[in-house]
């Protein structure tokens, strides 16, 4: 049973309105994640000028007989899973604060030490190690999110942070195409593309030293002085503009399903969303990143010349920014797992179209269409996974979730580079489609509802 003083701050920030100090936060958040998107776009865009400088091999002549392509995208996603499994635990137990600051230090060096190696073998590994970093941070970033977002405008939340931090893709496809010929200072373009966020890692770091801990969090762990000064300072700042709040009504929650020391993830009502989020969420990487990382590679294969591909895969990133602001119009309106269900059609559609295209226009249109479709359902799986774990368990329900899906789409890499090599470019479009069906299916029928409710009589 929650306290009375942690519900009142929970009925504190469930009753405030859009503010600026409210969207301050998930501004100062979210430009850390910024390099997780960042570095998934790297692993589309990196490779290709890997190859261009004798580095990588795009055949069966890489690592493990497979296009190198391959071990970067799983180097990618395995470290990604380690950090979700890791500091997810830390998360719960420290703060959510804690890791920010960590993670963003862990990226920046490893990425540094990466963009000085000359083997397919030694980027990877260093490669692998950056991303731990960047896992931690992800998991941090959408507990943060679902903590200080009152209920109502959670989905506004997520939807406004995956548009800032999609900005990394247009960045990440201006930067490939404008330093894929290139070398600056004696350093080659692919190394400028490492090098670069760094710097921005290390500027985000230094913005994010005023960022308070979840008010949330602190009242779970039975700071609810630290937590209520943090509102108290919202509060003032809200009525400084003239805007009236209305009294907060507090509801303390009834017992648990078990005492919370010993509430597990893998028991009861809790079991049974956690499996179906490993599902949904996992069925949605591999859609999503199969097309998406190999997306330069598939257009390669139809005798797309390498600068090209690049250019066409710039087209296509310039919607990630903007798409998530659209649906931040409606996310707070539909039910969440329709949200679902509606991107996961639209991907299996356009896949199918996509891999019966000739054209420039074609490609273009129907990759828009796809690259939609995945970012509705990632926006909507994102606030969706959150909302169905209490606080306590927020960032250990996301991790655990989290850390599986990256790990399949660890292994979906060699599995999309043994399609590509067996069945062409159509056969990698087939088997998006199917993972998006798979997910489709799942959250429809097992997904429970969640909008405007607390799904499962725990605290939010």
């Amino acid at each position: 049973m929650i306290s009375p003083e942690a519900a009142l701050i929970y009925a504190r920030l469930d009753r405030l309105p859009s503010c600026r100090p409210l969207w301050s936060w998930i501004a100062r958040i979210s430009f850390g994640a910024f390099f997780e998107i960042y570095e998934t776009a790297l692993t589309t865009l990196l490779p290709p000028l890997l190859v261009r400088a004798g580095i990588f091999h795009k055949d069966s002549g890489g690592l493990f007989g497979l296009p190198d392509l391959a071990t970067f995208g799983f180097s990618t996603f395995l470290g990604l899973f380690l950090g979700a499994g890791l500091f997810s635990v830390l998360a719960d137990r420290q703060g959510r604060r804690p890791v920010f600051t960590y993670s963003l230090v862990w990226y920046a060096l490893a990425t540094v030490i990466m963009a000085f190696q000359r083997d397919p073998l030694s980027i990877c590994l260093w490669r692998l190690i950056a991303t731990v970093g960047v896992g931690a941070e992800i998991v941090a970033v959408d507990s943060y999110i679902s903590d200080i977002m009152p209920r109502a405008m959670r989905g506004r939340g997520f939807a406004i942070s995956k548009s800032i931090q999609y900005t990394a893709v247009p960045v990440a496809a201006v930067l490939a195409a404008v330093l894929s010929k290139r070398s600056v200072a004696g350093l080659a373009g692919w190394q400028w593309m490492l090098l670069v966020p760094t710097v921005g890692a290390i500027f985000i770091w230094w913005v994010r030293r005023g960022l308070p801990e979840s008010p949330r969090w602190l009242a779970e762990h039975g700071r609810t002085a630290d937590a209520a000064r943090i509102l108290d300072g919202i509060e003032a700042d809200i009525g400084a503009r003239g805007h009236r709040l209305s009294p907060p009504v507090a509801e303390v929650a009834g017992p648990l399903p078990m005492e919370l020391p010993g509430l597990s993830l893998f028991r009861g009502l809790l079991l049974r969303r956690t499996l179906m989020l490993m599902v949904v969420s996992s069925s949605i990487t591999i859609a999503y990143f199969g097309f998406g990382t190999w997306l330069p590679s598939l257009l390669v294969a139809r005798g797309v010349e390498v600068t090209r591909s690049l250019i066409y895969t710039a087209a296509i990133g310039l919607s990630y920014p903007v798409t998530p602001l659209l649906f931040s119009l409606v996310a707070d309106r539909f039910e969440r797992k329709w949200q679902i269900v509606a991107g996961s059609a639209l991907v299996v559609v356009a896949g199918l179209l996509f891999a019966v295209q000739t054209s420039a226009a074609g490609w273009i249109t129907l990759g828009l269409l796809v690259t939609i479709g995945g970012h509705l359902t990632s926006c909507a799986t994102h606030t969706y996974r959150s909302e169905l774990y209490p606080t306590a368990l927020r960032a250990r329900g996301i991790g655990v979730v989290y850390s599986i899906d990256r790990l399949a789409a660890a292994f979906n890499n060699y599995l999309v580079g043994f399609i590509l090599i067996q069945g062409g470019a159509t056969g990698v479009l087939i088997f998006v489609a199917a993972m998006a069906s798979v997910a489709m299916v799942a959250v429809a029928l097992f997904g429970p509802r969640v909008r405007s409710v607390d799904p499962a009589g725990l605290p939010a």
